[in-house]
């Protein structure tokens, strides 16, 4: 598909005359809709000024692409304008623009015209390309001059890894990665933007660009490692965890269009932070989460939630834990009346004092849990919404399940009152994210949750809780088994991050010994695998003898990803060893009556464990018996 197959001869102006903005832009819509590919033109409108409110689609150099992405449109199409005289347009640069190229694209997953259309982005960075079309003196002229760059631009695209390769060897290397919010044109201009100027000093580059079609050109885990410098030109979120380590240079999508060149040098000289991610042991498991599916998409605002709560339960929880371990360390149970031993953690004014403020902070847990599920789905109009929704369920009998409901809820009702409210008129529509999602969205949350979700969700949590506080003896050992192993099946992946939330909830009901199987089944896998590499080194290669010491620390860091990389290296017989070995220490946890109040933190909260001796021993076990289990399964290497 050429360019020209979207671009409708009655759909070219070539002596267009708009005197500002908003009169350009329902100009590009009406010849739009002459190419008869759009089927409800006020919805179309609508959805081109909501994108234009998001950032300015004047690019700069006297050119703008505005564009649209809707069930409005029919099939892709391109609109064109020259405006001889100029039109002010806001543009990135302050300059009248000249140039207009308006896009409609379909609301669909068939994306083929996106190449085409990022093609014609790219085609837009030349100044002579964009001059010849300005001086076309018909509209046959005007579509030979794109006929004519575009099979140019085929040609140089397709000799462009031979001037890579040439210049791989003693050039600075960038990656890059470009994403507007759209994912139409700023992605694929900032993307030509980079490679141009990297070029042109001599660099080797690769730009991923993450569009609506998804993410093409995809960065490999080696170039990242090779490369001297990255550029994220991105307003839209970009998985980040892959560049822990890296020089990182980090700025709008329009800077990748317009600062090429400053990026670049800044790239060359190295004048960028080291970008870093926070898990690194986790990066690589991050960056292979392709996946578009709906359960992924609901994997991911989920983990929104629990990544935004952890910091207010850790820290919290810790705190409590401290003021119960002060009193039980200064004061004698035995002198204590029976409604004093109802106040433990509360008796001594330290203990008053951290419980207090640990108190304060587990009180923010279930409302942050729901308000960044809803942000994620909703973005920063969602957050309000779900706060409050979050807080019905922390005042109410639905404690943490409702809590992810409520987040759930309030995201979509947000999305729905945006779909609602994108016809208004666009002196209304501006107030709508502080006046009328807010408003609307909190009462409607409220309402389901008080009327629809509590009375279900808040019996089914209460049931759970007193089935938790009434096991005993063999179904305990059950639980922890299940929890334990749970922890070691994927590493951090769902069924990991399932047994984890599961601890926290528990926790929040104040059922501590789950999060303490949950917490020692993460730590054996380390573990067992660095016991394991030394114990039976002709089981493993030379590389993972040198690394695997290092997964002590990790281990009993509580970071279960350090055991991925012999996971991934040997899957059928590392998962069931870790697997046994996790189930049976979370198993002997719940057994020996193990408590935790924290979850996280690995033996650095050993202190404020309930029975720690029997934790640690525990611990051992699990480790020693997922480490024999690898010496007997694993394979002798032949190095």
């Amino acid at each position: 598909m050429r360019i020209t197959d979207l671009l409708d001869r009655r759909s070219i102006d070539l002596n267009g005359a708009p005197k500002k903005k908003e009169e350009a832009l329902d100009q590009m819509v009406a010849l739009m809709a002459k190419s008869e590919k759009i089927r409800d033109l006020d919805a179309y409108r609508a959805e081109v000024y909501r994108r234009e409110e998001e950032s300015t689609t004047g690019i700069g150099d006297g050119l703008a692409i505005p564009h649209g992405k809707c069930d409005a449109v029919i099939k892709p199409g391109l609109a064109a304008m020259v405006v001889k005289d100029g039109v002010e347009y806001d543009s990135l640069d302050g300059e009248p623009v000249n140039l207009i190229f308006l896009i409609a694209a379909p609301n669909t997953k068939d994306n083929v015209h996106l190449d085409v259309l990022s093609k014609l982005s790219r085609l837009l960075m030349d100044e002579q390309f964009s001059e010849d079309l300005k001086k076309a003196k018909d509209v046959d002229e005007f579509l030979a001059v794109i006929d004519a760059a575009d099979a140019k631009d085929e040609m140089v695209e397709n000799g462009a890894p031979q001037v890579m390769a040439a210049l791989a060897d003693n050039a600075c290397r960038i990656c890059a990665v470009t994403s507007c919010p759209t994912g139409i044109a700023h992605t694929y201009m900032a993307a030509e933007g980079i490679e141009k100027a990297a070029k042109a000093a001599g660099c080797w580059v690769k730009v991923e660009t993450r569009g609506s079609g998804g993410a093409k050109n995809v960065l490999t885990d080696k170039e990242i490692a090779d490369a001297d410098c990255i550029i994220v030109a991105a307003d839209a979120k970009v998985p980040m965890d892959r560049f822990h380590g890296k020089k990182l240079i980090e700025v709008p999508v329009s800077d990748g269009i317009s600062k090429g060149p400053e990026l670049v040098k800044r790239a060359m000289t190295g004048d960028a932070p080291v970008w870093n991610a926070g898990n690194a042991a986790a990066a690589s498991a991050s960056a292979a989460k392709a996946s578009g599916s709906a359960g992924h998409k609901i994997y991911v605002q989920l983990m929104n939630g629990v990544s935004h709560m952890l910091p207010f339960v850790v820290g919290g929880g810790i705190l409590i834990a401290l003021a119960f371990l002060i009193d039980g360390l200064l004061v004698d149970m035995n002198a204590l009346s029976v409604a004093d031993r109802g106040n433990f953690g509360s008796i001594t004014p330290v203990a008053a004092t951290l419980k207090s403020i640990g108190g304060v902070a587990f009180g923010f847990m279930l409302p942050v849990l729901a308000g960044y599920i809803a942000e994620s789905i909703a973005d920063r109009p969602g957050l309000a919404v779900g706060f409050v929704g979050g807080m019905i369920a922390a005042n109410g009998k639905s404690g943490f399940l409702g809590a992810l409901v409520a987040g759930f809820v309030a995201g979509y009702v947000v999305l729905f009152l945006q779909k609602l409210f994108s016809s208004l008129p666009e002196s209304i529509e501006k107030i709508a994210p502080v006046l009328l999602y807010p408003l609307f969205g909190i009462l409607l949350t409220g309402l389901i949750m008080m009327f629809i979700v509590e009375p279900p969700i808040g019996a089914l949590n209460t049931g759970l809780n007193n089935a938790l506080s009434s096991m005993s003896g063999s179904s305990k050992l059950i639980l922890g088994l299940i929890l334990g192993g749970m922890m070691a099946i994927d590493m951090g992946g769902p069924f990991n991050k399932a047994a984890y939330v599961f601890g926290t909830a528990s926790i929040a009901a104040g059922n501590y010994d789950i999060m303490a199987a949950v917490m020692i089944g993460g730590m054996v896998p380390p573990c067992a695998i660095a016991l394991a590499t030394i114990l039976f080194k002709n089981k493993f290669t030379k590389e993972e003898r040198e690394s695997g010491p290092v997964n002590f620390i990790m281990g009993l860091a509580f970071i279960t990803e350090g055991a991925i990389p012999f996971a991934a290296s040997d899957p059928g017989r590392v998962l069931p060893s870790c697997i046994i070995g996790s189930g049976i220490a979370g198993a002997l946890s719940m057994v020996f009556g193990c408590t935790l109040m924290a979850p996280h933190g690995g033996i650095f909260v050993f202190p404020v464990v309930g029975n720690w001796p029997m934790y640690i021993v525990a611990l051992i076990i699990g480790t020693i018996v997922g480490t024999f289990l690898l010496g007997f399964l694993k394979k002798p290497v032949e190095e």
